[in-house]
């Protein structure tokens, strides 16, 4: 648990550093708009800030890893949607913004959320996934990946929920595969759907996801992932992988989850850091 919540601390600070890196170097355009991606790109990638969020983007994930080899997949899934609450209340910190009673107490909501799992959760499952689950999550990736190729011809008033939660999915299989690779010998991974689902789920949602939030409401797309990062893995978990609870203590993991998820979806404004406050 101490790694999926240094996991979700991780993710949380490189949002908002890489948002101020961003900002910098939109700003040194002179904020016309007229640059490519890829030029605002290399101006960011140039800053102490933006090299930083991707150092920790890295820590996270390697503690993610780890979490996901020793925890339940519905913890971890939950460190990782309370990551949001790390980004609102530093995004108060450094962006100066303010946070309202309400955002507050759902930051306060996700961390009571977090306590009970800590509490509840037992070992990760100890069964043996089934033969078939590698492929399944291949199917997933390669779905995931269509969608984010295709989502521009989506309906605009479904397109960010529907690219929310497909990068939700992807970041879900991710989560998933990581407990299906059991060797790092390259003879094995080559022949290991998992593997190929873990690259391909995990690249899909960051496409899904960068649409998604280009291209609608910041709000709705961060709902949907939170959604698809937490629900479909977690049954996966339970039902494919023997996750359970501590003895007795079902009922205080299933609250607990519910209370993180519900907290973060309050907190989806921050799945993009906002704006500095004027």
């Amino acid at each position: 648990m101490v790694c999926a919540l240094g996991a979700s601390a991780c993710f949380g600070t490189a949002t908002v550093l890489q948002a101020m890196a961003a900002r910098t170097a939109d700003a040194s355009d002179g904020g016309d708009g007229s640059a490519f991606a890829v030029t605002l790109f290399l101006r960011a990638v140039r800053q102490w800030r933006y090299l930083a969020g991707l150092a920790l983007d890295g820590v996270g994930f390697l503690l993610q890893i780890a979490a996901l080899r020793s925890v339940p997949i519905y913890a971890v899934g939950a460190a990782l949607a309370s990551s949001l609450a790390v980004t609102a209340v530093v995004s108060a910190r450094l962006l100066r913004v303010r946070l309202n009673r309400s955002e507050w107490g759902a930051v306060g909501v996700v961390c009571a959320g977090m306590a009970l799992l800590g509490i509840a959760s037992g070992t990760e499952g100890g069964r043996s996934a089934p033969a078939a689950l590698g492929y399944v999550m291949l199917g997933a990736s390669l779905a995931v990946l269509g969608l984010a190729l295709s989502g521009g011809k989506l309906p605009e008033r479904e397109r960010a929920l529907a690219l929310g939660l497909g990068a939700g999915c992807g970041f879900g299989v991710v989560e998933v595969t990581v407990r299906l690779i059991d060797s790092l010998a390259p003879s094995e991974l080559l022949t290991n759907p998992a593997a190929y689902a873990l690259l391909v789920g995990g690249s899909a949602a960051f496409l899904a996801l960068t649409s998604a939030l280009q291209r609608g409401s910041v709000t709705t797309a961060t709902a949907g992932m939170v959604i698809g990062e937490t629900i479909g893995p977690a049954l996966v978990g339970v039902v494919w992988l023997g996750d359970r609870t501590r003895e007795g203590l079902g009922w205080v993991a299933v609250l607990g989850f519910a209370v993180a998820v519900a907290g973060a979806l309050a907190l989806a404004r921050f799945g993009e850091a906002p704006a500095e406050a004027e």
